[in-house]
């Protein structure tokens, strides 16, 4: 099979940014930023895709001008300011979900000094489903799976997909590995679990001859400026960056 390379943006928070000397502060993207990146991508002819639509794309069974869009850990800011963009571009995207965590915070973060972020509830995930998008998996905890038991490891990633499902009535097809870390036993749990495909944070747009459960992604930055983001998605400035 051949087909063009497609880009699957990674996002995590849409808000205003931290002061200074926060970490992480470069995975946050002002809503302002969030929506010149999006209306550049429609401008250039791109589609915004879930990854359930970005599917018959990555299989080869569709060509078309795609970019998938990801946001990791479900943030409340992601539901105030994404998805308004998304649905005046007529975008859908997909949202790795903690499902631990429904109604909480970060509390993975908080012991780096990153101050607590509200992740979707419930009925705000609802909403989101309610707007056109998606929903994957996140595992229970957010574990980095390194350092989990097999058994444990097995557990967040099928019991995350069963909370989901349970409480929003949708299939869970998709999966994100925490902190992007994986061995090859925990993409066969997954595939075994039933989702359709798996990303990490291997830098990348996919190719035909990725693994779908194993796929790279192209971080988008506080700082991506539109040029950059053109680089990223229509050329191999990411490509080059696979390890």
């Amino acid at each position: 099979m051949t087909r063009n390379p497609i880009p699957i943006l990674t996002y995590h928070q849409v808000d205003t940014p931290p002061a200074r000397g926060v970490p992480y502060r470069g995975l946050v993207v002002s809503p302002a930023v969030f929506a010149r990146q999006m209306g550049l991508l429609k401008m250039l002819g791109y589609q915004g895709l879930s990854m359930t639509a970005l599917e018959p794309y990555l299989r080869g069974d569709k060509t078309g001008k795609v970019v998938g869009i990801t946001l990791d850990d479900g943030y409340v800011n992601n539901l105030e300011h994404a998805l308004p963009v998304l649905r005046h571009h007529g975008f859908s995207a997909t949202c790795y979900i903690v499902s631990g965590q429904l109604g909480g915070s970060n509390v993975w973060d908080h012991t780096k000094g990153v101050p607590p972020q509200r992740l979707m509830d419930t009925p705000q995930l609802k909403a989101w489903l309610a707007g056109g998008q998606e929903v994957g998996a996140h595992t229970r905890n957010h574990v980095d799976l390194l350092q989990a038991s097999d058994a444990t490891a097995r557990e967040e990633i099928i019991g995350c997909r069963r909370d989901l499902e349970q409480q929003l009535g949708v299939e869970v097809r998709h999966f994100c590995y925490p902190y992007g870390f994986h061995r090859p036993e925990h993409a066969a749990m997954v595939r075994e679990a039933g989702y359709a495909t798996a990303t990490t944070t291997q830098r990348a747009r996919t190719q035909a001859s990725d693994d779908m459960f194993e796929l790279p992604r192209v971080p988008v930055l506080r700082t991506t400026s539109r040029a950059v983001l053109w680089l990223k998605v229509a050329t191999g400035y990411e490509d080059r960056r696979r390890a």
